[in-house]
């Protein structure tokens, strides 16, 4: 979600590549702003709608959480900014002829927060727990395609695979939990859930439930000290708020919602003092139906939504016309994408015609479908602070009423609304959203398998063929023959309608024009965090240890 993610799925699994057609990324720069050097200190204050859940990474499945974490950990792993896998933890590593076999050497030097060593008893600790039945985690299922895991000295780690595993190098950029303070312990009871010790370029300091957490420097960090000193993020649950928090320049960075981007910060207050970054997210919101409601049983009710939705509607009229419409779950122009599944034009009519033909008419002419007596009625729920969706919400409302469907709205504190609802399936339908991994392996979101209690698919999905597509997809290397599976999914999906895919939005971003050193890029912005930086006459705060 933008929320509930797997770990990209918030931090990310795997880029084979990028389509040329995919459209770079847009920076609106102060023109006075001059280059000036790097310098150490300052601190950067960001906004953000939720406070985390839990500070270790595989029992969170949030995106504060692991917006937080993925400053505080490594993975053996990562993306580099065009979006090519690179070493992390490991300096390098050997792939077997066939695929089944990676060894990894792991970086010498490399300290935990508190000052130990990292080796790797810590990787095969990070494998061993994450398989545990008694882990309460959604990311287990990469790690279970493991044969073997063996820590051959303390900087070789191997991994033997029974089978081909398409995503195996990119699911090592999960982050490596440290052995030495949860090993013999129950992780779900561990202090570290909310004072986390890693290996990354920020250190834990700090954390203020539903108010801000701290975060300082880490000045031994492999890669080099990062140069601002400290980040700070702020909670603040309603995006109106913090943009006034913004505009009075209490907080340096924040997304920006559609009309903020366009209108509100069209002035010399801004244009002096932030830059404004724009590209198409790896990202996309839906309407997500619980299929374990009746009410939404028959697919034919779930196309119907679907055609009575105009999509072309909430993009200008919400979006201001800053994304695009969704057909499914991956990204326009990258491979994996397929510009050819059936789409749910805006169509009343036949929004009409198939609901009757599941059964719903107007049988006392009150304007409200029924079918055995009683209404057809639902409540859509989404977060508080995402002014978006609560527009996209409205809107729906009205064009669903068109047709017949009275829905109410509920608005709920993210975290309650992830505690409380979606992983307890209390839920007729959300508006929610997903980061989109690079890799189309969308396994954890949508298999039959991944329905539990805390798992991703929480709208309860399951397809056979579907089921089938995804572990075809996943347990080929070839891009071609993926590319095959993952487009019959997604025309399976748009059948299905579990989701009415609404837009791909496109990524807003506004930070304070003295922190230097961004470099927008196909991943984004924050590939090169511990390269930004504020020169020496126009730091603002200092951080104290």
């Amino acid at each position: 979600m933008a929320g509930i993610k797997r770990c990209f799925w918030m931090i990310a699994l795997i880029a084979l590549s990028l389509s040329a057609c995919d459209r770079a990324p847009q920076t609106e720069s102060n023109p006075a702003q001059a280059e000036k050097p790097p310098a150490y200190g300052d601190i950067v204050v960001r906004g953000d709608i939720g406070d985390a859940s839990n500070l270790i990474p595989i029992l969170a499945s949030d995106s504060a959480s692991h917006g937080i974490a993925g400053m505080i950990y490594n993975g053996l792993v990562k993306y580099d900014k065009n979006m090519n896998i690179v070493g992390d933890l490991a300096e390098s590593w050997d792939i077997s002829a066939n695929g089944l076999v990676m060894t990894f050497k792991l970086r010498k030097g490399v300290r935990w927060h508190d000052g130990k060593p990292f080796t790797a008893a810590d990787v095969l600790y990070t494998y061993r727990v994450t398989i545990d039945p008694k882990t309460p985690t959604a990311y287990g299922g990469d790690f279970l395609k493991v044969k073997k895991a063996e820590a051959l000295d303390d900087h070789t780690f191997r991994v033997t695979y029974d089978k081909p595993f398409a995503p195996a190098l990119i699911s090592w950029g999960a982050a490596i939990l440290p052995r030495h303070l949860l090993t013999g312990k129950d992780i779900t009871q561990s202090p570290l859930s909310r004072h986390p010790v890693g290996t990354g370029p920020y250190k834990f300091k700090e954390w203020v439930a539903g108010q801000k957490i701290v975060l300082v420097a880490n000045e031994d960090y492999f890669e080099g000290r990062p140069y601002i000193d400290g980040r700070i993020t702020r909670i603040i649950p309603d995006t109106a708020t913090m943009f006034l928090e913004l505009r009075a320049r209490n907080i340096d960075m924040m997304g920006l919602t559609p009309l903020q981007y366009t209108r509100q910060t069209d002035s010399k207050l801004f244009e002096r003092n932030f830059n404004k970054h724009r590209y198409l997210a790896f990202a996309y919101t839906y309407l997500g139906y619980n299929l374990k409601n009746p009410l939404f049983a028959d697919k034919r009710v779930r196309q119907a939504v679907s055609y009575a939705i105009n999509k072309e509607e909430i993009v200008s009229g919400v979006l201001l016309g800053l994304g695009q419409p969704a057909t499914g779950p991956f990204k326009p122009g990258t491979w994996p994408h397929n510009d050819r599944v059936k789409t749910y034009s805006y169509d009343p009519a036949k929004a009409r015609s198939l609901l009757a033909e599941a059964g719903w008419t107007d049988s006392d002419r009150d304007g409200v479908l029924d079918r055995n007596g009683k209404p057809f009625a639902f409540e859509i729920l989404t977060n508080q602070g995402n002014e978006t969706r609560q527009k996209c919400a409205e809107i729906i409302q009205r064009q669903l009423a068109d047709v017949g469907i009275r829905v109410k709205i509920r608005i709920v504190e993210w975290s309650a609304f992830v505690t409380d609802f979606v992983n307890k399936r209390r839920f007729e339908a959300v508006i929610l959203g997903w980061t989109i991994p690079p890799d189309p392996d969308a396994y954890d979101v949508w298999h039959s398998s991944k329905t539990a209690p805390q798992e991703l698919n929480f709208v309860s999905y399951s397809n056979p063929e579907a089921d089938e597509m995804l572990e075809a997809g996943r347990s080929t290397f070839d891009q071609a023959e993926r590319k095959k599976y993952y487009d019959r999914f997604q025309d399976i999906l748009a059948e299905d309608q579990p989701y009415t895919f609404l837009y791909v939005p496109d990524e807003l971003v506004i930070i304070s024009s003295r922190i230097r050193g961004i470099e927008p890029a196909p991943a984004g912005i924050g590939h090169n965090i511990i390269q930004w930086y504020v020169p020496q006459g126009e730091q603002k705060y200092a951080m104290t240890r």
